[in-house]
């Protein structure tokens, strides 16, 4: 079946690097692989970006889906991680572990802590919500958000969080583009879940993507970390 989205959206809007906006020559997945589990889900959302964009992100994007599986599993030992993905990784780039490992701290009472790089995790949030913004609203943000921010789900109030979830509580304030895809999944025949989330994968990755006084993306990894992008 052909996109919906081809018969309707302006064109004008379309055929631009999604990141920096210059002629694209590659297409490139968002989320990254990396962030996902393998078999990979089928059709993944794609969207058109210069070979230098795509390229940019790949390493930063690693050390996220690393970091993020390290916190959780304790350690930076590659037979230690749970992740089958995250543990080649970890094996064939050992300064990856290396320094990782480094960013954890251990208390008096034996906890840990990991003070991630937070330039790089904003870095991919960021480029992540260009992404899905592009695929769900068809709308290209040029500048940088006005907003980046990432914390594990764990440690949000319960007003934060239930404000996470659900942005936009109630009928949808703001109606999307005709033929994007935000507008199909609104259709009765849609592919739209609880509260707007999309499931790119169970367990692993979903995003929510929204309009208010501005463009918003909200994503979380892994069911850890929680994350927002916001253009006003």
């Amino acid at each position: 079946m052909n996109d919906p989205r081809k018969l309707f959206v302006d064109e004008r809007l379309t055929g631009s690097c999604v990141y920096c906006g210059v002629e694209p020559s590659t297409r490139d997945h968002c989320p990254s692989k990396v962030l996902l589990d393998e078999p990979f889900p089928s059709n993944l959302p794609v969207v058109l970006a210069c070979a230098e964009c795509n390229q940019s992100f790949a390493l930063d994007e690693q050390y996220v889906a690393c970091f993020i599986e390290c916190v959780i599993c304790g350690t930076a030992d590659p037979s230690g991680v749970k992740r089958a993905n995250v543990s080649r990784i970890l094996r064939a780039v050992p300064q990856l572990a290396s320094r990782i490992l480094a960013a954890m701290s251990l208390s008096e009472d034996g906890q840990k802590t990991w003070q991630p790089d937070m330039d790089r995790v904003r870095n991919v949030v960021a480029k992540l919500g260009h992404g899905h913004l592009d695929y769900e609203l068809s709308i290209q943000e040029r500048g940088d958000p006005d907003e980046v921010e990432a914390m594990p789900l764990a440690l949000m109030s319960q007003k934060s969080r239930e404000f996470f979830e659900c942005p936009e509580p109630g009928p949808m304030t703001v109606w999307p583009e005709l033929g994007s895809r935000a507008f199909m999944r609104a259709l009765p025949s849609g592919e739209l879940i609880a509260d707007g989330w999309i499931d790119v994968q169970k367990g692993r990755y979903r995003y929510l993507v929204g309009q208010s006084s501005g463009n918003f993306v909200h994503i979380v990894l892994s069911e850890y970390l929680a994350c927002r992008i916001v253009w006003s």
